[in-house]
This record gives C-alpha cells, structure tokens and sequence, in this order.
C-alpha cells in the first residue's frame, strides 16, 4: 500500500514536471518570436500579459469583478496612451502611467487596485522602453532571460539539493541552495547573452544581482498569495499557476534594468 501511494506520488511529480516543460517551452518560443518581431506584435504581447497580471493582482485583492473590468481596461487605455512617449523622454510614460494609477485608485476607491496598475506597468514600460533602443533586441533579451535562468536554477537546484529554507513563511519551497542556484544560472547565461549581444562590460557580472532581485518579487508574490489565502495567483498557464506566478521575478528586474540605463546608469 505503501508503495503504491509512493509509486502514484513521484508519477504525479513527473506528470507535473512535464506540464511544467511543456507550458515553459511554448512560453519561450512565443515570447521569443514576438521580441524578435518587436513593434505592434511585442507591444499587444507585453499588454496582454500585463493586463492578465493586473486581473490576477485585483483577484489577489479580492475586487469584485466590475472594478477588475474597469481597471484592466483603464490600464489597457493608459498604456497605449503612454507608448507614445517611449520614443520620446522616457519620464512621460512613466508620469502618464503614474497619473492613471492615481486615478483609478480614485475613481474605483480602492488603493489596493490602483497599485496593482503601477506594479504591472512599471515593468511593462520597462520592456517596451528597452525594445525601443540601439540593440534593444538584446537588452529586453538579457532580463526576460536571467529571470527565466533564475527561476529554472532555483527550482532544480532546491529539488537536488534541499537544505534549510529561505522563507519558511512565504514560501516553504524555496531554500538557500535555491537561491544560490537560480543566483548562478541567472550570472552565466546573462554572462553569456551580454557578449552575444555586446551588451555593456557591466551586464556580465549583474545576471546574480538581478537574480536576487527576482526572487525577493518572487517572495513579495508569495506573502501577497498567502494573505489572500490562495496557493496560485490563477490556473491559465498549466502546471505554472497563473501569469503573475511566472512574471513575479520580472516585475523588479525589468522595471530597475530600464530605469538604470534611462538614467545612464548602465
């Protein structure tokens, strides 16, 4: 009997192991095909992902459904009120985006929900910002790429290695080992991406420092879940959870990534 549940459990795994490979290969081939494409077709793809964002962060929230609709749909409206101002002083989006923040908390009552619109679009400028520039290809290329490096190091590392854990509270799957996993992978591949696209000197060593970055949003999204009392943030991506439990780590990195570089930082 013993066996048996054992045998089911680790089939289970597996099962769940293969959801996830498949889920995150389409995830990657897409995202890939339409940064190459840049324009229109990264614009919509970048929208779309940040709208479903926002509608898991109002779920998180507990908004009822009619301010959810009006929230997406008034951030959908501000982002492409905003983009505009990419190709120009990069400070405008931002305020647009800001001022609609404003607004909807205001409109809607609800603060919660009028963040929510800055936590998503903050690093939705960031990449379209990043998209916009001389070998933009490569920039936008480098943070959804450490990210993904930190997230796939961290998991296998913290399956193969254990040990103690990282936020027991938060997250009780996330361990140190993860940590430093999802840290490594995230340096060597940004590593590696910064000499293919002859990013700046200073984009070879940062992949470990925006690693951790990524994981403290992942760990943010972890406390924002378990005050809502949810284990994912939604069910559209199988195996993954929802768009915020995949995108959590970006959120920080694009958004810092974009505002060094708008401020000669990088």
């Amino acid at each position: 009997m013993i066996r048996r549940v054992a045998g089911a459990a680790a089939a289970a795994r597996r099962t769940d192991l293969g959801r996830r490979a498949l889920a995150g290969v389409v995830m990657v081939v897409v995202a890939l095909v339409l940064l190459a494409l840049g324009g229109w077709p990264f614009w919509l793809f970048v929208v779309a992902v940040s709208a479903a964002m926002l509608a898991e962060w109002a779920g998180l929230m507990h908004a009822p459904m009619g301010r959810t609709r009006v929230a997406v749909l008034l951030y959908v409206l501000a982002l492409f009120a905003a983009t505009p101002a990419l190709f120009g002083p990069n400070r405008d989006a931002v305020a647009l985006l800001a001022s609609a923040a404003i607004v909807v908390a205001l409109a809607l009552g609800s603060v919660r929900l009028g963040s929510g619109l800055a936590y998503v679009g903050l690093p939705a400028i960031g990449l379209l910002y990043l998209r916009t520039l001389p070998g933009g290809f490569w920039l936008a290329l480098w943070v959804l790429a450490v990210v993904a490096a930190t997230d796939t190091g961290a998991y296998f590392a913290g399956r193969a290695i254990g040990g103690p854990k990282l936020a027991p509270r938060l997250s009780p799957s996330k361990t140190w080992a993860g940590l430093l996993g999802g840290a490594v992978a995230a340096l060597v591949l940004g590593a590696a991406l910064a000499v293919a696209g002859r990013l700046p000197a200073a984009f070879l060593g940062l992949g470990g420092v925006m690693a951790v970055l990524a994981q403290m949003g992942d760990l943010f999204e972890s406390w924002l879940k378990r005050r809502a009392g949810v284990k994912d943030s939604g069910r559209i991506l199988p195996g993954h959870g929802g768009v915020l439990d995949r995108a959590d780590g970006l959120v920080p990195v694009a958004a810092l990534v974009a505002a060094l570089i708008a401020g000669h930082a990088l």
